[in-house]
């Protein structure tokens, strides 16, 4: 039996990637040659697996990252093989779920003033990551890197010169049968009525925590321009009521419906028409994913890496993150090509369907067994 180890810092329920590891935990759980435990500092839901918490103390940001770090590390001789989703030197597997935090920073920095990014520099958390990800990179301990898309992989690549052989990419899996195009059915008229949507009006849904890192301001920038499109905003935020202002100020606060923090979004895809999503920066968030499979084309941005999932027009479109008339332009194009909609549900369905948490799951053994096959014979 493989000993695997899943090292994941903090769950958050509303988290995407926190939703991948859950996910990917339970396809791994019902499979027998693996023994799954998740070193993890706050989790709050265990399911059925093991879960160890490691809990150093710490004063800060960057210490807390070290502290658990080093934590994880004094952990990692118990097992096979450790699949780590923070960036820890020493893991076998480095699963790039977060991506590339230079990349990241690059695309923050755009929508920053000139004196913050200067004095983002100096952040002894932002330092830190980035000095954990080229030391994690270059340990010769590691063996491989979980990319989950293929825009991820290519930055990598590029960024840390990781040899190919030590790159792959595996999709999110989704569970194709609670999201499907049956949401719409059971939850189309019940929550339209809910939230005070005319049950005809085109409503695109967001998804997601962070508004300002996954474009909230530009979806309402968007929706000003498109008249008669409503929005709903699922996720939490801190900064809510400046983007509640922002659509007061928009004139739009009538077809926006802010909803907070969800835990169930199936209800969210089943009365939305589209999801939108112009995000800074997000490698492969798991909303994308459900929204295809619930048959929702998507309008996400070139970092995005959902976005290789696209055929513009077939199943979605593609702008740039900050590019609000593209968006509008996109915006007007799906509304004037009404009567393809069912064909788009159709397409996005088809584009989500194949990737499985079965099929995840699969391909996350065959990636165990063939790795430790190649340390046995070395």
């Amino acid at each position: 039996m493989i000993r695997l180890a899943i090292v994941r810092q903090k769950y958050n329920p509303h988290g995407g990637a926190e939703r991948f590891v859950t996910r990917a935990l339970q396809a791994l759980n019902q499979r027998q040659a693996l023994d799954v435990t998740l070193l993890a500092r706050s989790w709050e839901d265990g399911g059925n697996w093991h879960c160890e918490k490691l809990r150093p103390f710490h004063l800060g940001r960057a210490w807390r990252e070290k502290a658990f770090a080093r934590a994880a590390q004094q952990q990692f001789h118990r097992f096979n093989l450790v699949q780590s989703h923070e960036r820890i030197p020493g893991c076998d597997i480095f699963r790039a779920g977060d991506g590339v935090h230079a990349v990241w920073l690059e695309q923050y920095a755009r929508t920053q003033t000139p004196l913050a990014n200067r004095l983002r520099g100096y952040s002894p958390f932002h330092r830190h990551i980035l000095a954990a990800e080229v030391a994690m990179f270059a340990d010769p301990k590691l063996k491989m890197v979980i990319c989950n898309s293929k825009l991820v992989k290519q930055q990598i690549s590029s960024g840390f010169h990781v040899p190919d052989e030590k790159l792959c990419v595996i999709y999110n899996g989704v569970d194709t049968g609670a999201f499907s195009p049956k949401v719409a059915e059971k939850y189309r008229y019940i929550q339209r009525q809910a939230w005070g949507i005319p049950q005809h009006a085109p409503l695109l849904a967001y998804v997601g925590s962070g508004y300002e890192r996954k474009g909230v301001s530009v979806c309402l920038q968007v929706i000003a321009r498109a008249e008669d499109v409503y929005i709903v905003v699922a996720g939490h935020d801190k900064a809510r009521k400046r983007y509640e202002q922002q659509a007061a100020a928009l004139g739009v606060s009538e077809r926006v419906r802010f909803l907070g923090a969800v835990n169930d979004v199936k209800p969210v895809y089943g009365a939305a028409d589209a999801l939108i999503l112009p995000t800074l920066y997000d490698p492969f968030p798991n909303v994308c994913v459900e929204a295809l499979a619930c048959g929702l084309p998507v309008f996400t941005s070139t970092m995005c890496g959902a976005a290789e999932w696209i055929a513009e027009g077939e199943n979605g479109w593609v702008r740039d993150a900050l590019d609000v008339d593209g968006y509008a332009a996109a915006i007007s194009d799906w509304l004037a090509h009404k009567a393809d909609w069912p064909n788009l549900r159709a397409n996005a369905r088809a584009t989500a369907k194949p990737f499985t948490l079965e099929r995840m799951g699969q391909e996350l053994e065959a990636l165990y067994a063939r790795l430790l096959t190649t340390e046995s014979e070395a």
